[in-house]
């Protein structure tokens, strides 16, 4: 049991996840997964956008969203940005409290390859004084997990996630990654966090992504981000209780694996085992979307599909 009397802590193989202390039901059944095929990345933004104006319209009061970085958020951030140097939309900016879902760790968050920065980059600065709260992963601590818990119970003070904007992420063996959730890590449904220790494929794709998307990067902030040592990530608890999940997968023409690795998370079926789906979603962790009840996925033309 943690010190922090909120989580009780898993370790395994040094990969360290935060569970509530709840005996949440769990459910491994299998949604399917219908992508949806857009034109362009301005199509895919758009679509995002609309899924945020969508849930405004439904819910009074706060919209907790936790946004996508990297070359999949991009014209989704750009498009808010926009919003945000006008007061048509202020109302709606207002009532957002906006969260990371991962980061690299230690790394300061002034770092070129910090999702922060990067969304300061393309959000502008009257986005940020626009929203309600903008709540990110802090990467620059001395007690990693300390911060994600105080991190993760302000989330649960606001009321969990309305939108989980998310990604799709290539990995070794055609399995993927959804947020920062690596193969064999060892998360599980009732994981609400993980801090684990970096791989080299996520770190590569992480530089190569950020590069791709425009960043205005350094040697110096390069040389410090292949220094970190650990993910922090939102694990699948988080995800699943998601009133809404968003995908964009919109960059198979700088990172092609993707399209092999969606390809695979779309044809696969999780079984209906609980043991065999707790190894399956183990080995490929892209497939958690497959469970959630309310998954968009929003894709281009470049995935062959």
């Amino acid at each position: 049991m943690s010190k922090h009397s909120a989580f009780i802590r898993f370790e395994e193989n040094h990969n360290l996840w935060l569970s509530r202390d709840t005996d949440l039901p769990l459910s491994f059944v299998d949604q399917g997964l219908n992508p949806v095929v857009l034109a362009s990345e301005a199509d895919v933004g758009l679509a995002m956008l609309n899924e945020l104006f969508d849930t405004a319209q439904s819910k009074h009061g706060d919209i907790n969203i936790a946004l996508l970085g990297g070359r999949g958020g991009q014209e989704f951030q750009r498009l808010l940005g926009e919003l945000a140097k006008n007061t048509e939309h202020d109302a709606l900016l207002s009532r957002l409290n906006v969260f990371t879902q991962d980061a690299l760790a230690p790394m300061s968050m002034d770092n070129g390859f910090s999702f922060v920065r990067d969304f300061e980059r393309i959000l502008g600065r009257s986005f940020f004084t626009k929203i309600k709260r903008f709540i990110p992963m802090q990467t620059d601590c001395n007690d990693l997990e300390q911060a994600m818990t105080e991190y993760l119970n302000i989330m649960e003070a606001l009321g969990g996630l309305d939108i989980f904007f998310i990604g799709h992420g290539p990995e070794e063996n055609q399995a993927s990654h959804l947020a920062y959730i690596k193969p064999y890590s060892g998360a599980k449904a009732d994981h609400v966090a993980g801090i684990i220790p970096i791989s080299s494929s996520i770190l590569e794709h992480h530089i190569s992504k950020f590069k791709a998307g425009g960043a205005k990067v350094s040697d110096k902030d390069e040389a410090v981000c292949r220094s970190a040592k650990y993910i922090l990530t939102l694990g699948p608890a988080t995800i699943l209780q998601a009133k809404k999940l968003v995908q964009a997968v919109v960059d198979a023409d700088t990172a092609p694996a993707k399209i092999t690795t969606y390809r695979k998370v779309l044809n696969m079926t999780i079984s209906k085992d609980t043991t065999e789906a707790a190894g399956q979603l183990n080995e490929n962790p892209g497939l958690w979307i497959r469970l959630h009840p309310n998954a968009k996925s929003f894709v281009l033309p470049n995935l062959g599909l």
